[in-house]
């Protein structure tokens, strides 16, 4: 489906819009509808049950977005946290420097320095995408994060949180003390994270204020224990440095043994192929519009030492887009707040040893990813349009239709109202044809619709009783009780998990 498509079907249907739309609009900035909270959520708790469900010493944190500039300034992202701006000299509009040049350069333009920037923008025919002229600026770097003044006599600079991570990193003293002190220990946060982008644009790709799913773990590198034999012989469709220089753009499967051989670590490899199977098995991305693209020395973040982007392609928006990645930060991240807070950060293992912990971290855009569940999922099958999400993570598990509004109203509700007091989301739906009431159901992705009908009414009580269950996907239907359908529904509703890894020590 096309981008303008797409982002119309999103408003109509109450899954996103613009903020302050009535105003025109804020740019970078959107309101999930009530679809799209729903469906927001469950990606999130299916987010959590997959990857802090890895293990009991994992942990879900709530954390606040304002950090105080002690905190940005040691991490790095005072100095780093930048991207490469120009500035058109006759209509005055900003853009990043990538997103000029993007056309012409498709791998990006990190690790360039602004002067090399500078030379590509003379080398090729670049023009501002609003005026058309070409005369654009030399880039200069620009800060993407959200200051402020703290405090009411305002003499203190906070800021607002560039990323989740950080708030791991700050809680990761109280929780080696609230967990068992023992590596590895695991910190997650879904919430807020803020960039001032230069120039937002793809809805939810640039945005200024977006959700982040991120997992610390802090670990031993000496002794970091994973069942890699369980994910050796794991296929991964892998992009790496050598291949992209050789000009190749497609992935290649590469076997989790075959990667580690080379001289990934183990427990690097096994976190790429357990990524690589949420978005697989858990979100049901068609595996060949996957791959795990391999950042250079030189264009990966500042604090990695490796970096694998999880990209997916996507018709709406032209092509492979980043929705995930999994990172190895090695010390640098408590090295660092342990030298500008002056606390030792340090722990002891066996045998008395202090020391750093090392962190791996996979991080998850939640917005990127709703969008992506629409574009791969929204699919035209004949005249109907069907938004084909897990089950689990529908906005709703089952529509409630009265085949006839005037007789069949009453029971329906009865229906309903069971299943709610069951613990089933389920959305009352009589206006129109039954075919209407399809088609809106379709379009949100409900994977199941119940219709209440003249039989429906034969039997003494509701248990007796049946009613017309139809399928999403395949449109076929059958004929249910109250306790099967709850059943059926409930199973429905259960995303996939993996096996914990305490659970085979």
């Amino acid at each position: 489906m096309k981008y303008e498509e797409l982002y119309a079907l999103l408003r109509r249907r109450g899954v996103l819009w613009p903020t302050a739309e009535i105003y025109g609009g804020a740019q970078g900035l959107y309101d999930y509808g009530p679809a799209g909270t729903l469906v927001k959520r469950l990606l999130e708790e299916a987010w959590a049950a997959w990857f802090v469900g890895l293990s009991d010493d994992f942990y879900r944190i709530d954390a606040t977005d304002i950090l105080p500039e002690a905190v940005v300034r040691a991490s790095g992202h005072l100095e780093n946290f930048t991207d490469p701006g120009v500035t058109c000299a006759k209509c005055g509009n900003h853009f990043r420097a990538e997103t000029i040049l993007e056309q012409f350069r498709p791998e990006g333009v990190d690790g360039l320095s602004p002067a090399q920037i500078g030379e590509l923008l003379k080398q090729y025919p670049v023009r501002c995408p609003q005026c058309g002229s070409n005369e654009m600026s030399v880039p200069r770097p620009f800060n993407l994060m959200f200051g402020f003044d703290f405090g009411a006599a305002g003499g203190e600079k906070a800021y607002l949180r560039p990323e989740t991570a950080q708030s791991s990193y700050l809680a990761f003293s109280r929780m080696w003390d609230v967990g068992r002190r023992a590596l590895p220990l695991g910190i997650a946060v879904i919430g807020k994270a803020y960039r001032n982008e230069i120039a937002p644009r793809q809805v939810l790709f640039r945005m200024r204020a977006f959700t982040q799913a991120e997992l610390q773990i802090f670990f031993n590198p000496a002794a970091f224990p994973l069942p890699f034999a369980s994910v050796a012989e794991e296929q991964l469709p892998v992009l790496r440095v050598a291949r992209r220089a050789a000009g190749e753009e497609t992935p290649e499967p590469r076997s989790a043994r075959s990667l580690a051989d080379e001289g990934l670590p183990e427990f690097y490899v096994f976190f790429l192929v357990h990524m690589y199977r949420f978005f697989r098995d858990v979100l049901r991305y068609p595996a060949d519009a996957i791959r795990l693209f391999e950042k250079s020395d030189t264009e990966r973040a500042f604090y990695n030492r490796i970096q694998f982007d999880f990209e997916v392609k996507l018709e709406s928006l032209g092509g492979y887009k980043e929705l995930g990645a999994v990172h190895y930060r090695g010390d640098y991240d408590l090295s660092r707040h342990s030298a500008g807070s002056g606390k030792d950060l340090s722990v002891a293992v066996s045998g008395g040893e202090r020391l750093l912990p090392h962190v791996l971290e996979t991080t998850f855009g939640v917005d990127r990813n709703v969008w992506a569940l629409a574009d791969l999922g929204l699919v035209i099958d004949g005249e109907r349009t069907v938004w084909r999400l897990p089950p689990y993570l529908a906005p709703s598990v089952v529509g409630v239709f009265p085949l006839m509004k005037k007789e069949h109203t009453t029971e329906a509700r009865r229906w309903q109202a069971r299943l709610r007091d069951s613990g089933i989301e389920a959305e009352f739906d009589s206006s129109g044809s039954i075919g209407r009431r399809y088609a809106r159901m379709d379009e949100l992705g409900v994977p199941y619709c119940i219709t209440v009908d003249r039989e429906s009414l034969g039997a003494p009580s509701l248990e007796a009783r049946t009613v017309t269950l139809r399928d999403r996907d395949t449109k076929q239907q059958e004929r249910v009780t109250l306790d099967a359908l709850i059943v059926r529904l409930r199973a429905s509703r259960v995303a996939p998990r993996p096996i914990p890894l305490n659970a085979v020590e």
